[in-house]
């Protein structure tokens, strides 16, 4: 007899409902309160994910896991414009129990690919090196650390890496 088992998949897609937005929020801080304090910058862009990312230009992209009939937002990332050509990659996150499948790499693969379609040259991120596991992912897709003079000032008190990624 077939197995007719409904196989787990997970696709990635924009941000299109307010559900899809509470996802963003709640995904966004639950990493942060676990390993910071929410600032006041996390707080404008997980109380408005449209007006802050969306609208000005960029993407808001979420990994859905779809299994059988539940279809759940494990993950997400923005692209927010910061100049012409230029984007950041902002407010990346996976929930624990889907850490380490892929689905990180995944959402940094269709962001990238997002920038370029927006005619991106360049994507820059912010992050912290507490957060190991992520600052290699970066590196592995080609990001590079910024020398201290290369560095803007930063709204978040925890930004100690700074990273920029020049697509060809």
């Amino acid at each position: 007899m077939p197995d007719t088992t409904p196989t787990a998949t997970v696709s990635i897609s924009d941000l299109a409902t307010p559900a899809d937005a509470e996802a963003f929020r709640t995904l966004n801080e639950a990493w942060i309160t676990r390993f910071f304090t929410l600032e006041d910058e996390d707080r404008r862009y997980l109380g408005d994910p449209v007006g802050r990312v969306v609208e000005p230009g960029g993407a808001v992209l979420v990994a859905r896991l779809t299994d059988g009939d539940e279809t759940v937002v494990i993950g997400c990332v923005g692209l927010a414009p910061t100049a012409p050509g230029e984007f950041e990659l902002v407010k990346m996150a996976v929930s624990p129990e889907h850490q380490g499948h892929g689905t990180g790499r995944r959402l940094i693969a269709a962001a990238l690919e997002r920038a370029r379609a927006l005619g991106a040259t360049r994507v820059v991120l912010e992050s912290n090196a507490q957060l190991a596991s992520a600052v290699h992912l970066y590196e592995a897709f080609g990001f590079r650390h910024l020398e201290p003079h290369e560095v803007a000032p930063s709204p978040y008190a925890r930004a100690d890496v700074h990273m920029r990624l020049d697509l060809g």
